[in-house]
């Protein structure tokens, strides 16, 4: 599976270890950004990501900002994005299962490498039920579609 992944300067050293998590577990890594720790505006690198992501060039995204509220704003502006933000494996076990969630938001200032690390892979080996949930989803798209018009 393709990833993109984006973090600004308070998201970046765990971006960069869950790059590697994801790489370790067999994905593609594709990174947006930042390349280091120096402020920076975490809007650029999250629509990024994003983009990527509902264009279809990603199939998930993950995005780290310090306390993953902003990045999961600006993601979730993006037509055909559903990003979650999780603090627990049981919500990134969810997002999927109940949500379809296409991006995982995560707070760099708040969550251990551990515990990120177990996040991620349950996020990205639990398949969406479909059933009951696709009805919801379904709405939540025709949302997006009330507002391009």
């Amino acid at each position: 599976m393709k990833i993109a992944f984006a973090a600004d300067h308070r998201g970046y050293p765990l971006k960069e270890y869950l790059k590697g998590v994801a790489a370790e577990m067999g994905h593609d890594v594709v990174d947006f950004g930042t390349d280091g720790e120096e402020s920076c505006d975490y809007v650029d690198f999250g629509r990024a990501a994003a983009e990527a992501v509902a264009r279809g060039e990603a199939e998930r995204g993950v995005l780290v900002c310090a306390t993953g509220l902003g990045m999961s704003m600006a993601a979730n502006k993006v037509p055909g994005v559903r990003a979650a933000l999780c603090w627990t494996v049981y919500m990134a076990r969810l997002t999927r299962a109940d949500n379809d969630a296409n991006v995982l938001v995560l707070s760099g200032d708040q969550t251990g490498f551990h515990y990120a690390r177990e996040m991620l892979a349950v996020w990205l080996e639990t398949p969406f039920e479909g059933g009951r949930h696709a009805r919801r989803v379904d709405k939540i798209k025709a949302i997006e579609g009330d507002y391009a018009k």
